[in-house]
């Protein structure tokens, strides 16, 4: 991967396009950051979304902290919009279906959806080159998956 950071010494990355794999993992972090508070479950969940599929299974510990290190500088640096529009950028329409599905596992990992996550996935959504049908469809089928039916009305 190459070296890249997002401050006011270094704009460089700034100007280039994210890879792939880049992308991906920035789709998951904008999900569980983009109320401010990465909790230790929410970044549990992150890394295990990502530790299963390629290319990450093959990643060192070591470069998948490099990876989030620069990631969070951008996101600090330039926001959550900043950061999501520009890894959507980098994905095809397949990549953005899965990670539209990913970041919305995500934010509803902890059973409780602000309205500022909320507000990110229909964001992320509306920002994807997928029709606005699927969009919908992959979202409500991810907070049936999330519903907890069985429990007391």
């Amino acid at each position: 991967m190459r070296p890249f950071a997002c401050n006011l010494l270094q704009w460089d990355f700034c100007l280039q396009a994210m890879n792939a794999e880049e992308a991906f993992a920035a789709i998951a972090l904008v999900a569980v950051a983009c109320d401010g508070v990465i909790d230790p479950h929410e970044a549990d969940l992150l890394r295990s979304q990502l530790d299963h599929r390629q290319p990450y299974v093959e990643r060192s510990e070591h470069s998948m902290g490099r990876l989030f290190e620069v990631l969070l500088d951008q996101l600090h640096a330039e926001g959550w919009r900043a950061l999501m529009a520009q890894a959507i950028l980098a994905l095809s329409t397949s990549q953005q279906e899965t990670a539209l599905a990913m970041a919305a596992h995500l934010v509803h990992s902890d059973r409780v959806v602000n309205l500022q996550e909320l507000g990110l996935l229909q964001e992320m959504a509306a920002l994807m080159s997928l029709p606005q049908q699927r969009s919908e469809q992959i979202l409500d089928v991810i907070a049936v998956l999330h519903r907890d039916s069985l429990a007391p009305s």
